[in-house]
């Protein structure tokens, strides 16, 4: 008698990029045009491997320091893994910063603009970067205020600090939708195209909003280590 096939049993890495795919079908973009950055925070290396042996190559860091621990002997045997810093940078971290990653999601202040462009000079090293926009004006939040967007941006092209887009966290247990709409409208206000938006919880809303970049963690990696 033969035995029953065996129900392919796909990893989280493919079911959050079948949705995104999903996602961008129905808002009539094709997924290439959405990178998937593994919150890789918190979660050592033997966590993090096995997702780089299934293919994914971007992975988002919230700290420095953290990083500079873990990342180089991981980048060193996967040379096309590339990093984002997807927390807050403190400006005396700002060579680090630009020595070790390959975005930054983070620029929220001119302070922060001064310090990444001496660094990039210093290290003629240009990293992309996305200014943080406090969408929600959360006091408890990072991110610039929405009008201070423009003086920020021309701040940032000043100083040749390339700039992608703006990134958002929305305020929690509310529907994220409507901030993720402001962010793409204000985005596109200032001629730019990328949106570095969503998180475990609400990435497939970002896709149909205009996503570029979604930022997940929970549900890949599961509870934070």
């Amino acid at each position: 008698m033969d035995q029953p096939a065996t129900a392919f049993s796909a990893t989280p890495l493919d079911d959050i990029r079948d949705r995104i795919a999903k996602s961008a079908a129905i808002a009539g973009r094709p997924a290439q045009d959405v990178t998937l950055i593994a919150i890789s925070k918190t979660h050592p290396s033997e966590t993090i491997a096995p997702l780089i042996a299934q293919g994914q190559r971007v992975f988002g860091e919230n700290r420095v320091q953290e990083a500079q621990a873990k990342w180089p002997a991981l980048i060193e045997a996967t040379p096309d893994v590339q990093l984002h810093l997807v927390g807050q940078l403190q400006s005396n971290k700002a060579a680090d910063a630009v020595a070790l990653f390959d975005c930054i999601h983070s620029l929220d202040r001119l302070s922060l603009v001064t310090a990444l462009g001496k660094a990039m000079d210093k290290a003629g090293r240009q990293v992309p970067c996305f200014v943080q926009v406090n969408i929600g004006a959360e006091e408890q939040k990072g991110g610039c205020a929405i009008d201070e967007v423009p003086a920020l941006l021309a701040e940032a092209q000043a100083a040749q600090v390339p700039v992608l887009g703006l990134m958002c966290v929305p305020p929690a247990e509310v529907e994220a939708a409507p901030y993720f709409a402001l962010l793409a409208k204000i985005a596109a206000d200032h001629g730019l195209a990328g949106l570095s938006m969503g998180m475990s919880g609400d990435f497939e809303t970002a896709v149909l909003l205009g996503a570029t970049h979604v930022r997940v963690g929970s549900a890949l990696f599961g509870a934070r280590g």
